[in-house]
């Protein structure tokens, strides 16, 4: 692991595995590049792997006010381009991650050889914006401590918690996040609106539904399949971190997907 200085901001990011396709794995929300840990030894085989903590979590800088989503589709086209990558590459992205995926495909269709959004965030409704908002400023001034059982009871539901090393670690993981990076990131979900996105992506498409997804349910991944021309869609008994509570199902999902669209 290392860190780089690219478009106006610190990353930290991990490169691992010796093959000529080159994945980038794009973390969930209060994630960081150690959330694809478990799936690391199961794409190094077959792809490079390139990890990293997106600005405002893990170890990269962090973040104040309200998040950018264009600057954090453009880290990933700036850490690519530092790292001297120019071949296509297989985007996988959770969640958040996953909304960063879809924007990063929109605007470089010409880096991109295959998308896989995972529980895509790419839109919140009206509804729940003083929400987002609320629970941006709860954050921000009470710490995560007292928002973890309420937060992992959605993303992390009981009937997933089968390997507790697995599920306590990322609990305390999640424990680390700063408080008003992730309250930038609330601030900015009421704003997402990927309409104009979607008719852009023009890579072979896979996206991933979740059974267990509290958050973001299978028919919300499903209309996000329906709007970009070509996509695939498939709905897998995990969550909404899926990387995290199932990945060898995931690994299993994406790889026969990769090599029939020639990015294996």
């Amino acid at each position: 692991m290392d860190w780089i200085e690219v478009n106006g901001t610190s990353l930290r990011y991990d490169l691992a595995g010796e093959a000529r396709r080159t994945i980038v794995l794009l973390h969930e929300m209060g994630g960081s590049l150690n959330s694809w840990d478990a799936m690391l030894p199961l794409l190094t085989p077959s792809h490079r792997v390139l990890r990293l903590d997106w600005r405002g979590f893990g170890m990269s800088a962090k973040l104040r006010g309200i998040a950018d989503m264009d600057a954090l589709a453009e880290d990933v086209r700036a850490l690519l381009d530092a790292l001297s990558i120019t071949d296509k590459v297989a985007v996988v992205g959770c969640a958040v991650g996953a909304g960063i995926a879809i924007r990063f495909a929109s605007r470089h269709p010409d880096r991109i050889g295959a998308l896989i959004p995972m529980s895509p965030v790419t839109y919140t409704p009206p509804e729940r914006h003083a929400q987002m908002f609320v629970h941006a400023d709860r954050m921000e001034r009470e710490g995560l401590a007292g928002l973890v059982e309420a937060s992992l009871a959605a993303s992390y539901p009981q009937d997933l918690r089968t390997d507790a090393a697995r599920f306590a670690t990322h609990r305390a993981r999640w424990l680390t996040s700063d408080p008003a990076s992730f309250a930038a990131i609330y601030r900015m979900l009421p704003g997402l609106d990927y309409t104009a996105d979607f008719p852009a992506i023009a890579c072979p498409t896979l996206v991933i539904g979740a059974v267990r997804d509290l958050l973001r349910p299978p028919e919300t991944a499903e209309a996000v399949a329906k709007a970009i021309k070509g996509a695939r869609f498939t709905v897998l008994h995990t969550g909404h971190f899926s990387m995290v509570q199932t990945p060898e199902l995931i690994a299993k999902t994406i790889l026969p997907f990769l090599a029939e669209v020639g990015m294996g």
